[in-house]
């Protein structure tokens, strides 16, 4: 849910900023810098609660803690890619391609009751992935949207 509210709140503070500063929305400006945010967001996580995401990964995988510091600086400078449209079609699809990969270790997770946060197994059940995967599904989407997708007319299509 932390992921929605940094997301929603960074792209709604600043479609209103730049409407009132520059008399435009900057659509995809505005989902590209929510979708930094919330990758620099998550990033940082990977090092806050690095014990707890190395639970996430089935234990036949090696180095599973170093494996999550590296997805969290990839996190990071993904996000931080994003806000420069030469590199922002690339990113995209590479962040895309993240997510996916991503997929099953919030699923193994969840099958595991991994409480992230605390390191341990009482988080949410499996109930949680009627969440989750919708979750994943849409900031793939979001990425889509304002990442991927290209422009016609020099306008974001919706």
């Amino acid at each position: 849910m932390d992921v929605l509210i940094v997301l929603f709140t960074v792209f709604i503070v600043g479609i209103v900023i730049s409407k009132l500063t520059q008399k435009d929305f900057k659509w995809r400006f505005n989902g590209n810098l929510a979708i930094c945010c919330m990758l620099c967001f998550t990033g940082i996580g990977h090092f806050l609660f690095t014990k707890g995401m190395a639970m996430m990964l089935p234990g036949v995988i090696p180095y599973r803690e170093s494996l999550v510091y590296i997805t969290g600086i990839a996190e990071i400078i993904f996000g931080i890619l994003l806000l420069f449209p030469a590199y922002r079609k690339t990113t995209g699809v590479i962040i895309i391609l993240f997510f996916v990969l991503v997929l099953p270790a919030n699923i193994y997770s969840v099958m595991h009751n991994v409480n992230l946060k605390e390191a341990n197994y009482t988080g949410n059940g499996v109930g949680y992935l009627w969440f989750r995967v919708p979750l994943q599904v849409f900031l793939i989407g979001w990425v889509y949207i304002f990442s991927v997708r290209e422009k016609k007319n020099n306008k974001l299509l919706f």
